[in-house]
């Protein structure tokens, strides 16, 4: 059985994450953390094997590689953006991947990094696959401007009520709202809606640019 922590502050992305790797039998997730010091002490006290971590989570990823050496954990970061790749990798990181990360490839990657291989997420396939994006472009177009500000708060970790607050209307108008979003990208309920949006990043940033105008 191989031990996995989870440490993103990121919650719906933990969320997700676990969901995927939860139905494998062979992978346990013993550990979840949304703050460095949390990170740490999962660390010492479960002495994973795998542990999957955003790369902006703590400022000083020297620490999180030597502490994970320390306790033989091998590291897969969630990293920001393929400029960071290098730079990862020089520090001892075992694998990397994005947000946009599908589900078979997490799993691939925390097999091979767990047997002792490196796994990187090429930042070209990100990008490629960003610009072909058909579906993601398709759901984007088929929002309104305030379903879109809406999917964003979702995606952000909101919930209905703070959403109606932020946007000066009613818990019950967020819910219709929401329902009318849930078929149109036929999804059933706000994780898989999240879960949807990060790995479309057409719709991603189309659903930040609108926030950004709520702010």
């Amino acid at each position: 059985m191989l031990k996995i922590i989870l440490a993103d502050n990121q919650a719906i992305f933990r969320a997700g994450a676990a969901k995927v790797l939860a139905v494998e039998d062979d992978l346990r997730i013993v550990a979840q953390a949304d703050t460095p010091e949390k990170l740490k002490t999962a660390l010492s006290s479960f002495r994973a094997g795998v542990l999957i971590f955003a790369e902006g989570l703590d400022s000083n990823l020297g620490d999180i590689c030597e502490s994970a050496k320390k306790h033989k954990t091998r590291l897969i970061v969630v990293a920001e953006n393929p400029d960071s790749v290098s730079r990862l990798l020089q520090l001892g990181i075992n694998g990397i991947i994005f947000r946009n990360v599908s589900g078979p490839a997490l799993i691939d990657c925390v097999r091979k990094v767990a047997n002792g291989e490196t796994c990187v997420q090429t930042g070209e396939a990100e990008q490629e696959a960003s610009e072909n994006d058909a579906v993601g472009a398709r759901v984007r177009d088929r929002l309104t401007a305030k379903e879109l500000k809406i999917v964003a708060l979702i995606v952000q970790g909101y919930k209905n009520k703070e959403i109606a607050t932020t946007l000066g209307t009613t818990e019950q108008v967020i819910k219709n709202y929401l329902r009318n979003v849930y078929d149109k990208i036929g999804v059933s309920d706000r994780l898989e809606l999240a879960l949807f949006t990060i790995h479309h990043r057409i719709l991603l940033e189309a659903a930040s640019a609108s926030s950004a105008a709520v702010h």
